[in-house]
């Protein structure tokens, strides 16, 4: 499909076939919030390869072609190019570009399996093992990022990281991470439920097992867990469930259920040890929700002087974290700076970077 471009508009290819089919993870929002936010200042052509990711994408033309996982990812600029675009942004840094004549800025989010090398389940298996030797050294993230002619991060702390291991010689800007818009927060007077609720993946270095630990020391409160999960895993966590505590696993909730979740629960909280955002914070504290973290440099980042941290390992100080919470003013305050906090991250801005972005690589 294709549109006529407007006079003034640049012309922005966006890969989307990373959105997934039927729900969003961290990649997937990403890419359509940024899509939704760039739609009105361009021209927006969305790459996909399954229409069924159009239910999660803003309605916006769109063109059809492989798999980013395909071999034919090899040759992928020769479709592209015939979209004739000012530029063309991916929210990967794995898009092909042999043959491409077309500004390309490919994405990092953050250096996670660097130090956590074990692949996310829902990769085909030759994919999960190629995964696992490109993370054994640096060079091939630099063959990877230094074939765009620019690349985008989503937080300072991973462009220190990217600067440190000299990943590219590449322009970096930071194109970041945003709430969702249009979502009212909570009255910071109200009553919080005695309930915590966790967002995230169950992989090793999320350290879900420092929480489930931690309501030994919270007996009267509730963990919701609330992302998908194996059977096999939740029988590992399962395991670990303290007598007296309660812990839900709901295996995956809609967007829906988890605002409603949030605006009733005590504190949204991780101690997850690695992160290139964080974005469940930000979606908790623009609806007014506390949150209790792990004491990391992106969260620190993300969080500033709303979130309330505790070190990752310990159990005792993440449940005393919880417990300073049930002082009524206390919440309230934590209530209100978290609103504050998240007010500081828009996807406006994100849009209006990579706008710049398309002008410094065109001109």
């Amino acid at each position: 499909m294709s549109q006529a471009p407007s006079v003034g508009k640049p012309k922005i290819v966006m890969d989307a076939r990373f959105t997934r089919i039927d729900h969003h993870d961290g990649i997937s929002r990403y890419g359509a919030s940024l899509i939704a936010a760039v739609a009105p200042y361009a021209d927006v052509t969305m790459l996909i390869h399954d229409e069924r990711q159009l239910a999660l994408l803003p309605d916006l033309p769109w063109v059809k072609i492989n798999s980013p996982l395909s071999p034919m990812e090899l040759f992928v600029a020769r479709e592209v190019n015939k979209l004739g675009a000012d530029l063309v942004f991916c929210p990967m840094q794995t898009m092909g570009s042999w043959g491409r004549k077309y500004p390309l800025v490919l994405t990092l989010h953050d250096l996670i399996y660097y130090e956590h090398p074990a692949p996310p389940g829902f990769l085909p298996a030759p994919v999960r093992v190629l995964w696992r030797l490109y993370h054994k050294a640096f060079w091939p993230q630099r063959l990877l990022l230094n074939r765009a002619d620019a690349v985008a991060t989503i937080s300072q702390t991973t462009l220190g990281l990217m600067r440190k291991h000299t990943l590219t010689k590449r322009p970096i800007k930071i194109i970041g991470n945003a709430p969702q818009g249009d979502r009212m927060p909570r009255d910071p007077a109200g009553e919080p439920e005695k309930s915590l609720t966790y967002m995230g993946s169950f992989m090793p270095y999320k350290n879900v097992e420092t929480l489930i630990r931690g309501m030994a020391g919270l007996p009267d409160f509730t963990l919701n867990l609330l992302s998908r999960i194996t059977p096999e895993r939740r029988a590992e966590l399962e395991a670990l469930v303290p007598s007296g505590a309660t812990v839900v696993f709901h295996n995956g909730v809609t967007d829906a259920e988890y605002d409603e979740l949030l605006l009733r629960t005590t504190a949204l909280v991780t101690l997850s040890k690695a992160e290139g955002y964080g974005l469940p914070l930000v979606e908790a504290m623009a609806l007014g929700t506390p949150v209790v973290v792990a004491d990391t440099d992106i969260f620190r980042e993300v969080g500033g002087t709303a979130a309330h941290y505790v070190p990752a390992d310990s159990p005792t100080e993440f449940a005393a974290a919880v417990r300073g919470l049930a002082d009524r003013a206390k919440w309230a305050a934590s209530s209100t700076a978290s609103v504050a906090q998240a007010a500081t991250f828009a996807w406006d801005a994100s849009a209006r970077e990579l706008l710049a972005m398309a002008r410094e690589l065109r001109d």
